[in-house]
């Protein structure tokens, strides 16, 4: 009787080789990606440029990349007319970072607490409708009428901004929790509080996590739109300034500052989700 069987040294080097291919196909992936991406804003920022030196757009109201550089040079070099660049973003980036922190940390408090007690939630279900539905605009001159043109009243609507954004994935976090979980804890003796802390709380985790990504740039669109309101340092005083001169190189420029502020956030809050959710398989 002949054997079919694939010898073991054999079937290892055919488990190395497809593993390498494998490898392979995932760094050429991952490289042409970057590939399309380069090529995307290259094509984008040279498109643009293109069209305003040959008077196809009005460089005057819409700039074009090179003067939009030339502007980010004269502010790290020289600096604004507020003050240094880097202080502009230390302001903007300490109202975000507060009005985030103490949003978030009321969004989840309140967030779990209602969504566990059948009766809060009744009680304040409305109201907190009723405040969500206020614009932020309104609420923004409010606190500058309120509290002047200093960081509070940006971290006050920095706050709202997150506030709600959180609550409501916390809220329904909490409401989405494995209620064979939770009677299963309550069955072997758990109180209402370790139910809490053991099971609804890590259940919500992911719904709380993906909150904070967005919730992040909202801070920083509360910080901002305060300081446009009415402020005496910040990135968003750069762009009322520029735009009130007609400088739309330094609107642009602000805005990019703004993207790399934002994007450095949300590297870091990935990099604490993938920590806080290790446990979790890896998505595909």
């Amino acid at each position: 009787m002949k054997d079919t069987a694939l010898p073991k040294q054999l079937d290892a080097v055919s488990l190395a080789r497809d593993e390498q291919i494998a490898q392979r196909r995932i760094r050429m992936r991952k490289w042409t990606i970057i590939a399309l991406r380069i090529a995307v804003l290259v094509i984008a920022l040279g498109g643009w440029e293109l069209s305003a030196r040959l008077k196809w757009i009005d460089s005057f109201f819409f700039s074009m990349p090179s003067l939009i550089y030339l502007q980010l040079v004269e502010w790290f070099t020289n600096g604004t007319s507020q003050g240094p660049l880097w202080m502009q973003v230390f302001v903007t980036l300490e109202e975000t970072v507060l009005g985030f922190l103490i949003g978030a940390a009321g969004g989840i408090v309140c967030g779990i607490a209602l969504g566990r007690n059948k009766l809060l939630s009744d009680v304040f279900s409305l109201y907190i409708q009723i405040a969500n539905s206020i614009p932020r605009v309104v609420l923004g001159s409010v606190f500058v009428i309120a509290l002047g043109l200093g960081m509070a009243s940006k971290v006050a609507l920095a706050v709202v901004m997150v506030f709600f954004v959180v609550f409501g994935n916390a809220f329904q976090g909490v409401r989405e929790a494995d209620r064979y979980m939770i009677a299963n804890a309550q069955i072997l003796g758990a109180s209402k509080h370790q139910v809490t802390m053991t099971v609804v709380i890590p259940s919500a985790l992911s719904w709380i996590l993906a909150s904070l990504h967005v919730s992040f740039g909202f801070a920083l669109v509360g910080a901002v739109v305060g300081e446009f309101l009415g402020s005496k340092q910040g990135i968003g005083l750069l762009i009322s300034t520029a735009q009130g001169a007609f400088n739309a190189s330094g609107v642009f420029a602000a805005m990019i500052v703004l993207a790399v502020v934002a994007l450095a956030a949300d590297y870091l809050l990935t990099s604490v989700e993938r920590r806080l959710l290790k446990w979790k398989p890896a998505a595909f």
